[in-house]
């Protein structure tokens, strides 16, 4: 598990240092404005070197992808992901669900179950975040975001 330390920057932003299993050294510094800067850490001279600059956007973006929202690895295709209460779990739709054919609004997701569909994965697109009139379609992988019960009552609606 990796080693993540947290710090105020007073009138920047915060800052996190990341110690990776692998031994890397990262620090990520959010601004106020939105802004993320990456650093690595090289051992050899013990210097910070800024990796990249990324906007509020680009940021929100990269952490999708790599939080397996565009794509999956197929070893990972039932994990379930746990950040204290909160659950993001990958659900494929079959054709013969209740749920198919119907919009997210339509089937009052949020409000009948407390879980959030915060992407839908079909083929090569991926839609982040989908509106109450997206519909959903048989085939589609929802990626379902909310405490277990939650989801679980999603599931029930949608089977």
């Amino acid at each position: 598990m990796s080693i993540v330390r947290e710090s105020d920057l007073i009138g920047i932003g915060k800052k996190y240092q990341i110690e990776t299993d692998a031994g890397d050294n990262m620090v990520i510094v959010i601004h106020d404005d939105g802004r993320r800067e990456l650093y690595r850490r090289d051992d050899e001279d013990n210097e910070t070197h800024c990796v990249m600059t990324l906007s509020d956007e680009e940021s929100r973006q990269m952490a999708g992808i790599l939080g397996g929202l565009s794509y999956k690895p197929k070893a990972l295709e039932t994990i379930e992901v746990a950040l204290d209460d909160l659950r993001i779990e990958w659900y494929k739709v079959g054709p013969s669900n209740d749920g198919v054919n119907k919009s997210i609004g339509e089937l009052e997701v949020r409000q009948r179950t407390g879980a959030s569909i915060i992407a839908a994965i079909r083929d090569d697109e991926t839609i982040i975040n989908p509106g109450p009139d997206y519909v959903i379609r048989p085939g589609v992988t929802l990626v379902i975001a909310g405490k277990q019960k939650n989801i679980k009552l999603l599931k029930e609606i949608l089977i």
